[in-house]
């Protein structure tokens, strides 16, 4: 993961000063990550179980105090990559774990790309046109490489099976 080669300069300074934008308030912004989430893919919601208890609705998940928790925890990885920009190879290890934790609870690979298109959407709707074609860009490529670096973790379990 050589992010001095994966990100240019100017996409390091858009994450950036987009993120300055929307990390103020990431219980508010990683709501609309996740309403999105639930709108794409209403099956992921099983996935989300706190004390064996089952969530009847997204709206019922999004306002557990456990998920509030989920959603800070997925905001300060994000928080994490766009600090590490300029060497996100000392993020792999963590994000290779955050892999297989997640392969551990019934989470798919082919999730993730929703995951994606998740985080787009919150990043327009908080940033409006502010949100440009280059900074939407900049942000599909960190995130191509958040995921496969957490798709090792996949990788490595697999192996030992």
């Amino acid at each position: 993961m050589d992010s001095g080669r994966l990100l240019s300069g100017r996409q390091r300074e858009l994450i950036q000063e987009s993120w300055r934008r929307v990390s103020g308030s990431p219980v508010e912004h990683g709501l609309v990550l996740f309403t999105r989430l639930f709108d794409l893919d209403p099956d992921l919601l099983p996935l989300f179980q706190y004390n064996c208890k089952q969530f009847a609705s997204p709206q019922e998940c999004l306002s557990a105090p456990e998920f509030v928790d989920h959603i800070r925890k997925v905001m300060l990885v994000i928080d994490a990559a766009v600090s590490h920009l300029e060497n996100l190879s000392c993020l792999e290890e963590y994000l290779c774990n955050l892999g297989k934790k997640h392969q551990s609870i019934g989470v798919k690979v082919d999730s993730f790309s929703t995951v994606g298109e998740s985080l787009l959407y919150m990043l327009e709707r908080c940033l409006g046109t502010a949100f440009s074609p280059d900074m939407r860009e900049a942000w599909i490529t960190l995130y191509g490489a958040v995921v496969k670096a957490m798709q090792r973790g996949w990788d490595t379990i697999a192996q030992r099976v």
